[in-house]
Order: structure tokens, then C-alpha cells, then sequence
């Protein structure tokens, strides 16, 4: 099955003009969720998946986030556990009684998985029951997510990200418990990051979590994740932590 790419992106297009364009958080979340689409293409292809799957996995990157809208319209904020787990509610968004994703695609085969997918993207882990190409697809939706989650952090003014102030931003610190995280080469859990600092190690762990190799090649690329170590802090803590965290990403990345 093949969809119509451009009636998805007229579609989201005119969703989005329902919030203001001028709110940063709304300008990044629409060019994310462009990017995550076509990271999620160059991901599948380098996995030699058929065109069929490409187009899913294209879809599920245009779909991901389209709960981050209504989120930052209520509560002006990404922070799910401030707001709602934005997964969950966009996915509520597409297959729920509003059933958005029957605007976007005519047939319906391709409903559940999509709708398990989306619901995935966020999580700290992929729910075990999951495998086979559901498993895959999650995967390369979430390495897609995390690639342009760098850039994100370098291009946005990380006080609009974080909703704090310069002056908070700069001076926050790191906690031992989560550079505890950082040395054992996995994600950071959202549960422990308190300040915006932790929030900014927890971004660039996420490099540890990336699945394939071509998502490790458009991180690279990119070259973000590098810009992230030069953030201008102002707490010896973080100082410290952002130094660690590069010695042990590159230690990581070397070993793979």
C-alpha cells in the first residue's frame, strides 16, 4: 500500500495551523516532526525494508507527535510528567474517538500497528510483548526521534525548551545519580533528571540508545551531539558532568 504523501502533509499543515506559529515550542515541533519523517525513511531504506514498510515508517515519523500541539496550547510544556504523556494522547488523538488517522490514510490495515508504534516512541523501555517488525518499526521511529532530538537542543534557545530562565539554565546542576546512568551507557530514566542541566545529559545519553547504524551515521552527520559539550554552564557540576559524559560516549561509540 502507498500513501499519499502530500495529502499527509497538507493535512498536518493545516492540524498545525490550529496553534500559534509564533510559539517557539509550536515552530520546533512542526520542523521536528518534518525531520523525524525523513529520518525514519533514510533508517528504513538502509535496512533494505520494502517500499510498503518505508512508507510506514515515513508515516509514523509525520504521525509521532501530533499530541505535542494540544500539550503546549494547555500546558505550555514538554514535560510530560508536568502535562500528559504526549504518546499516549496523540495516539488517543489518531485512534480514538476522534480518529484523526482516518484523514490521513484511506485503509485501516495498518492501524494497530501504527497506533502501538506511536504509543512506544516515548517509552523509557519498548514493552517486552513486542517483536518481529513492530519491534523494528519502534525502533527506527525512536532512533529517528533521538537523532533530531540533538539538534533540537543546539538550534532552540534551551530556555524555551525548559521553560526557565538563562540565569536558572546556567547555573543548574548534575547529581551523582544521574552521571550513575551516564557510566553505564543507557538512557538517563526521566524519573531522576530534576533540573534542566540533568534534562540536557539526559538529551545527549540518548546516543547511547540509538539501534541502528545508520542512525549513529546521521547523529555524525549532523554533528550536533558534539555542540551539546560546549554548553555554556556556569555550575562546576555540570561542567564536570558534560566532560564526563563525552569521555564516556566516546568510549561507548568505540567499543561498537
Amino acid at each position: 500500500m502507498k500513501i499519499d504523501r502530500k495529502k499527509v502533509r497538507e493535512l498536518f499543515a493545516a492540524y498545525t495551523r490550529n496553534y500559534d506559529p509564533n510559539d517557539p515550542k509550536i515552530a520546533l515541533k512542526i520542523a521536528h516532526t518534518y525531520r523525524v519523517a525523513d529520518n525514519c525513511e533514510k533508517i528504513a531504506v538502509s535496512l533494505n525494508l520494502t517500499e510498503e514498510e518505508i512508507e510506514f515508517a515515513w508515516l509514523s515519523g509525520m504521525l509521532h507527535d501530533i499530541g505535542r500541539f494540544e500539550q503546549v496550547k494547555r500546558y505550555n510544556t514538554f514535560i510530560d510528567s508536568e502535562s500528559v504523556d504526549h504518546a499516549e494522547f496523540g495516539a488517543d488523538l489518531l485512534f480514538g474517538d476522534e480518529g484523526l488517522i482516518t484523514e490521513y490514510v484511506d485503509f485501516r490495515s495498518w492501524d494497530n500497528e501504527l497506533e502501538t508504534v506511536i504509543r512506544q516512541h516515548n517509552k523509557y523501555r519498548i514493552d517486552e510483548s513486542i517483536s518481529g517488525k513492530t519491534l523494528i518499526f519502534c525502533n527506527i521511529l525512536r532512533d529517528a526521534d533521538k537523532v533530531d532530538i540533538l539538534r533540537v537542543n543546539v538550534e532552540t534557545p534551551m530556555e524555551e525548551i525548559y521553560n526557565v530562565t538563562e540565569d536558572v539554565l546556567f547555573n543548574a546542576g548534575v547529581s551523582e545519580k544521574v552521571m550513575e546512568q551516564v557510566r553505564e551507557h543507557h538512557a538517563v530514566n526521566r524519573d531522576i533528571m530534576d533540573s534542566p542541566a540533568e534534562h540536557l545529559i539526559g538529551h545527549i545519553a540518548l546516543a547511547f540508545e540509538l539501534v541502528y547504524p545508520k542512525s549513529w551515521e546521521l547523529a555524525r552527520e549532523q554533528g550536533y551531539l558534539y555542540k551539546m559539550f560546549d554548553f555554556p554552564t556556569k555550575n562546576a557540576s555540570t561542567k564536570k558532568a558534560l566532560a564526563e559524559s563525552r569521555t564516556e560516549l566516546e568510549s561507548f561509540y568505540l567499543l561498537r
